[in-house]
């Protein structure tokens, strides 16, 4: 069975839309400086995501219960990635606990499966003869803040439109 994306504990239903999801760094953490002598640096203070959801299905979410005050636990299906000619990579994220990240080796321009094991975020890739490269893809999952979804409906259709901006927490 596919993963399917989650807010606060709750699953949300396929048939209210194959999700449209972005996420991506939020603005303010980090700055890039020069130096006495001229060279730039980058400094960080901290590092957050930020995203939004969207889809169009035949139902709602289903999130309408949830208490949008607090941070909600959001497991994304948007993938993310971290790749190079080793076999050892860091995540910078938090794989979802339901779904264990994978990895593909590229041999001869082609893209494999090859095993790999993750443990306290480390993921150990086992070699592939004759690869190059090598990537691990996870699906992450975050503490967010969240509005209640804007929410549409057409009748004509009857399709249910949602969409919602997330934060981490």
């Amino acid at each position: 069975m596919a993963a399917t994306l989650m807010l606060g504990g709750v699953e949300i239903p396929l048939h209210a839309g194959a999700p449209v999801i972005t996420d991506g760094p939020v603005a303010g953490g980090t700055g890039r400086v020069r130096l006495s002598g001229g060279t730039l640096v980058k400094m960080e203070r901290w590092s957050k995501r930020a995203g939004t959801i969207s889809a169009q299905g035949w139902m709602p979410p289903g999130i309408g219960g949830l208490d949008f005050s607090q941070p909600l636990e959001l497991r994304s299906t948007k993938v993310r990635t971290v790749g190079g000619t080793g076999l050892v990579y860091t995540l910078p994220f938090t794989p979802r606990p339901d779904v264990a990240p994978w990895a593909l080796a590229r041999v001869d321009g082609e893209w494999k499966e090859t095993p790999c094991s993750t443990v306290d975020g480390v993921t150990t890739v086992t070699e592939l003869a004759g690869a190059d490269i090598y990537q691990v893809w996870a699906m992450p999952v975050y503490s967010v803040m969240v509005e209640p979804p804007d929410e549409s409906q057409d009748n004509g259709t009857a399709a249910h439109g949602w969409s919602l901006n997330w934060d981490e927490a």
